[in-house]
Protein backbone atom coordinates (compact mmCIF):
# COMPACT_ATOMS: atom_id res chain seq x y z
CA UNK A 1 0.00 0.00 0.00
CA UNK A 2 1.44 3.31 -1.36
CA UNK A 3 1.48 5.63 1.91
CA UNK A 4 2.22 9.43 1.39
CA UNK A 5 3.25 12.07 4.12
CA UNK A 6 3.34 16.12 3.68
CA UNK A 7 5.07 18.30 5.98
CA UNK A 8 6.67 22.01 5.64
CA UNK A 9 3.06 23.55 5.52
CA UNK A 10 2.62 26.97 7.93
CA UNK A 11 2.04 30.73 8.26
CA UNK A 12 3.75 33.13 5.99
CA UNK A 13 3.56 36.56 4.92
CA UNK A 14 3.23 37.56 1.56
CA UNK A 15 6.91 37.44 -0.40
CA UNK A 16 8.07 34.90 1.55
CA UNK A 17 8.95 30.80 1.06
CA UNK A 18 8.32 27.35 2.70
CA UNK A 19 9.37 24.18 1.31
CA UNK A 20 6.85 21.42 1.21
CA UNK A 21 7.96 17.55 1.51
CA UNK A 22 6.68 14.29 1.00
CA UNK A 23 7.82 11.17 1.84
CA UNK A 24 6.43 7.99 -0.04
CA UNK A 25 6.33 4.33 1.24
CA UNK A 26 5.25 1.17 0.31
CA UNK A 27 6.89 0.97 -3.23
CA UNK A 28 10.09 1.70 -5.23
CA UNK A 29 10.04 5.39 -5.35
CA UNK A 30 12.13 6.21 -8.04
CA UNK A 31 10.13 4.50 -10.36
CA UNK A 32 7.04 6.55 -10.61
CA UNK A 33 6.06 10.40 -10.97
CA UNK A 34 5.08 12.44 -8.14
CA UNK A 35 3.32 15.47 -8.13
CA UNK A 36 1.52 18.31 -5.89
CA UNK A 37 -1.72 19.81 -5.83
CA UNK A 38 -3.55 22.26 -3.87
CA UNK A 39 -7.19 23.03 -2.88
CA UNK A 40 -8.29 26.58 -1.73
CA UNK A 41 -11.32 27.23 0.45
CA UNK A 42 -14.36 26.71 -1.90
CA UNK A 43 -12.36 25.97 -4.70
CA UNK A 44 -11.65 22.26 -6.72
CA UNK A 45 -8.45 20.68 -6.29
CA UNK A 46 -5.70 22.07 -8.93
CA UNK A 47 -2.82 20.74 -10.08
CA UNK A 48 0.24 22.50 -9.26
CA UNK A 49 3.66 20.80 -9.86
CA UNK A 50 4.70 17.44 -11.31
CA UNK A 51 7.98 15.55 -11.32
CA UNK A 52 8.86 12.62 -13.78
CA UNK A 53 10.11 9.17 -12.38
CA UNK A 54 13.46 9.89 -13.65
CA UNK A 55 13.39 13.73 -12.01
CA UNK A 56 13.88 14.93 -15.68
CA UNK A 57 10.99 16.36 -16.51
CA UNK A 58 9.36 18.69 -14.13
CA UNK A 59 5.25 20.27 -15.30
CA UNK A 60 3.93 23.19 -13.34
CA UNK A 61 0.92 25.46 -13.78
CA UNK A 62 1.32 28.26 -15.06
CA UNK A 63 0.33 30.37 -11.79
CA UNK A 64 3.19 29.29 -10.17
CA UNK A 65 5.82 28.84 -12.51
CA UNK A 66 9.30 30.52 -11.91
CA UNK A 67 8.06 30.52 -8.28
CA UNK A 68 7.83 26.80 -7.34
CA UNK A 69 10.33 24.25 -7.70
CA UNK A 70 9.69 20.58 -7.43
CA UNK A 71 12.32 18.31 -6.90
CA UNK A 72 12.99 14.36 -5.60
CA UNK A 73 15.66 12.67 -3.73
CA UNK A 74 15.35 9.04 -4.70
CA UNK A 75 17.73 8.35 -1.36
CA UNK A 76 15.34 9.79 1.11
CA UNK A 77 11.89 8.79 -0.98
CA UNK A 78 11.13 12.38 -0.78
CA UNK A 79 9.50 15.08 -3.68
CA UNK A 80 9.84 18.84 -2.63
CA UNK A 81 8.08 21.55 -3.27
CA UNK A 82 9.76 24.69 -3.13
CA UNK A 83 7.75 27.89 -3.02
CA UNK A 84 8.87 31.17 -3.60
CA UNK A 85 7.41 35.01 -3.91
CA UNK A 86 4.08 33.83 -2.14
CA UNK A 87 0.92 35.02 -2.61
CA UNK A 88 -2.04 35.23 -0.63
CA UNK A 89 -3.90 33.68 -3.58
CA UNK A 90 -1.74 30.51 -2.46
CA UNK A 91 -3.17 29.79 0.36
CA UNK A 92 -4.54 26.39 0.33
CA UNK A 93 -4.27 22.56 1.33
CA UNK A 94 -1.33 21.18 -0.73
CA UNK A 95 -1.62 17.39 -1.61
CA UNK A 96 1.28 15.14 -2.60
CA UNK A 97 -0.04 13.00 -5.31
CA UNK A 98 0.85 9.71 -7.26
CA UNK A 99 -0.46 6.69 -9.32
CA UNK A 100 0.17 3.45 -10.64
CA UNK A 101 1.85 4.58 -14.09
CA UNK A 102 5.48 3.24 -14.19
CA UNK A 103 8.38 5.44 -15.39
CA UNK A 104 5.66 8.31 -16.33
CA UNK A 105 7.08 11.99 -17.37
CA UNK A 106 4.07 12.65 -15.51
CA UNK A 107 1.17 12.38 -12.68
CA UNK A 108 -2.12 11.73 -14.36
CA UNK A 109 -5.23 14.39 -13.70
CA UNK A 110 -6.46 11.95 -11.32
CA UNK A 111 -3.71 10.38 -8.86
CA UNK A 112 -4.58 6.92 -7.49
CA UNK A 113 -2.61 7.97 -3.85
CA UNK A 114 -2.71 10.99 -1.91
CA UNK A 115 -1.81 12.24 1.08
CA UNK A 116 -3.69 13.88 3.71
CA UNK A 117 -2.31 17.15 2.86
CA UNK A 118 -1.05 19.97 4.69
CA UNK A 119 -2.10 23.73 4.99
CA UNK A 120 -0.04 26.63 3.70
CA UNK A 121 -1.74 30.32 4.77
CA UNK A 122 -0.21 33.71 2.97
CA UNK A 123 -0.87 36.65 4.46
CA UNK A 124 -1.30 39.94 2.90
Amino acid sequence: QVQLAESGGGLVQAGGSLRLSCVSSGRTFSSYAMGWFRQAPGQEREFTASISWSGLTTTYADSVKGRFTISRDNAKNTVYLQMNSLKPEDTAVYYCATDRNFRSRIVSSTPDYWGQGTQVTVSS
